[in-house]
């Protein structure tokens, strides 16, 4: 989610606020001679994962906070719950149990989904099959122009319609009855339940798309879901209110209410959150973070990603492979985890991050296979230093002479902040070059980054299922997620062969050669850590479930008074 950067990804410190408060429901049926009937208290929340998102539209986000909203206002196939130790797993969702599937000799897939009865939009009205293939279908429309197009490449058909070939009511997903989804795969993908799970397969509605238009999500009338909450109230650059579907197929355990808290300012959440406002909190302020750790207030929990920056890989002078790896190589990533994130990092020796496992399944890990793209050791910066300046010369600048004022971009966040300074003080010091930077509003950066209107910026991708093609595919020349405007046919060449075959060896061969091209060759990208994730919870905040691909999930949390 972003995958994906997606998201406010900020320095691996995620604090969530959930403020805890009850209502007390007016009386009803009173009267004079005899006392109310009691009645229950509402319950409500806070959370707040960043500003004003871009979107909130499943099939057009690509922000893990964006992300978090949609996974409680919508359903896919299949759903996140929690295992009962507070980690998500896929299980069913609008399906009914798991899919039928039978393989074909040519090595095509067929999956049967059959629907739950009696399924419902948040409005009330009938939900069927034909939905499930409306918003497939949109998802690899070129004029929906999606950034997750990609995301369902192995159906079939897909990649002919999404470069236009074919129209998109040839992709291989059917609605064989009004409770039955027939999904065709190329090849037999081993995390085809996790696409299930994820926020850009999610059904949307037709008609009120088709007549609100882009305006679809900004009201409650016209924001119909089929998730376990719905939209109550959208004050832009203030609140995103849900509040619980009637229409959902079970009931739904957790607060009445849940108010996302619109904010990006690091000293007022945590202020928030000290005072009772907020309950759960994103971010807080960089120097806060040892003091907090110690207390035990603030957690520390997996976190499947990479904070890193991209180099717009079609502007001079990034378009220089020499130049990339000379800026990558003078990054000093343990001062940024030891000195500025201090909350668990690991310094990035490469692009996909630790914790995704290789060929041999659990146990081994992609990371460590594909071994270090630079040395990562402290006692090594100074080499890496030197190679960084022969690299710099060779294209033409020597002790950055003649090397024009380059800018850095990142999204206003006090911890962002803190990074890019010291990314332009070792670049200076080591490269001899001036890099200026510029702080954006989290929306604005967003899209200046998605059109490439950058030099270098700062970027995370935080994976969208386990498995190594998920940091890789997104890098496929005009990949809407691939910011740093890569394209390398070599490279897309090894992807697309990957995303052909099942085998786990000859997969993971197949992507570990990928990686070399993109990080090792070509440096499109400077990868600087992989993710931890923090967080802040209110003690009476119980029942919370979180997976390492980001999302939290509060629709079973209980608040206590």
């Amino acid at each position: 989610m972003k995958k994906i950067l997606s998201v406010l990804l900020v320095v691996s410190v995620a604090l969530l606020g959930i403020t805890a408060c009850q209502k007390k429901a007016a009386d009803a049926g009173a009267s004079a001679d005899s006392p109310a009937a009691p009645v229950a208290a509402a319950t409500t929340m806070t959370a707040v994962f960043g500003s004003e998102p871009n979107t909130i539209d499943p099939a057009l986000n690509s922000a893990v906070d964006s992300a978090i909203y949609i996974e409680h206002l919508f359903e896919g196939l299949y759903k996140y719950e929690d295992n009962g130790q507070g980690i998500a797993k896929a299980v069913p969702g609008l399906a009914s149990s798991v899919p039928q599937k039978v393989v074909n000799e040519d090595g095509t897939v067929v999956y049967t989904y059959t629907l739950r009865n009696g399924l419902k939009w948040s409005d009330g009205t009938a939900f069927t099959a034909q939905d499930i293939v409306y918003a497939w279908q949109r998802l690899v429309d070129p004029a929906t122009a999606a950034d997750y197009s990609y995301m369902i490449t192995m159906v079939k058909n897909a990649d002919e319609i999404m470069a236009g070939a074919k129209d998109k009511s040839e992709l291989g997903v059917k609605a064989i009855t009004d409770i039955t989804v027939e999904v065709t795969l190329t090849y037999d993908c081993p995390f085809f339940d996790e696409i299930a799970c994820f926020p850009a397969t999610f059904p949307v509605k037709r008609d009120v798309i088709e007549s609100a238009g882009e305006q679809w999500t900004f009201s409650p009338s016209t924001y119909i879901s089929n998730g376990p909450y719905r939209m109550k109230e959208w004050v832009h650059n203030s609140h995103l209110t849900i509040e619980k579907n009637p229409h959902y197929y079970e009931p739904v355990t957790g607060p009445d209410t849940i108010r996302f808290a619109l904010m990006d300012d690091d000293n007022a959440l945590l202020a928030g959150f000290r005072s009772g406002e907020l309950d759960f909190i994103e971010t807080v302020p960089v120097d806060e973070i040892e003091g907090l750790l110690n207390s035990g207030d603030l957690k520390v929990i997996p976190y499947l990603g990479t904070y890193y920056v991209s180099f717009n890989t079609q502007k001079a002078p990034f378009d220089d492979a020499r130049v990339r790896k000379a800026f990558n190589l003078a990054i000093d990533r343990n001062y940024i985890v030891t000195q500025i994130t201090r909350a668990g990092q690991k310094p990035a020796s490469g692009f996909v991050p630790s914790g995704i496992a290789d060929a041999a399944g659990a146990g081994s890990d992609f990371r460590q296979t594909g071994g270090d793209y630079y040395s990562i050791a402290e006692a090594d910066y100074q080499k890496n230093v030197e190679e960084a300046k022969q690299l710099l010369a060779q294209a033409g600048y020597p002790d950055g002479a003649g090397f024009p004022v380059a800018e850095y971009i990142y999204n206003t966040n006090d911890a962002h902040r803190a990074i890019a300074e010291a990314l332009q003080n070792m670049w200076k010091t080591a490269l001899g070059v001036t890099v200026t930077l510029s702080n954006q509003d989290w929306a604005v950066f967003l899209d200046t980054r998605k059109i490439g209107d950058f030099q270098i910026a700062r970027d995370g991708w935080i994976g969208d299922y386990n498995d190594p093609m998920n940091f890789l595919e997104m890098y496929l020349t005009g990949g809407g997620n691939n910011n740093s405007q890569y394209a390398s046919p070599e490279f897309d060449a090894l992807v697309k062969q990957a995303q052909s075959i099942a085998e786990p060896s000859e997969r993971m061969k197949l992507m570990h050669q990928a990686e070399d091209i993109l990080v090792g060759q070509d440096a499109a990208v400077g990868p600087i850590y992989f993710y931890t994730r923090t967080y802040m919870l209110n003690p009476k905040i119980t029942g919370m479930y979180y997976t390492p691909l980001g999302y939290f999930f509060f629709k079973n949390v209980k608040v206590g008074s």
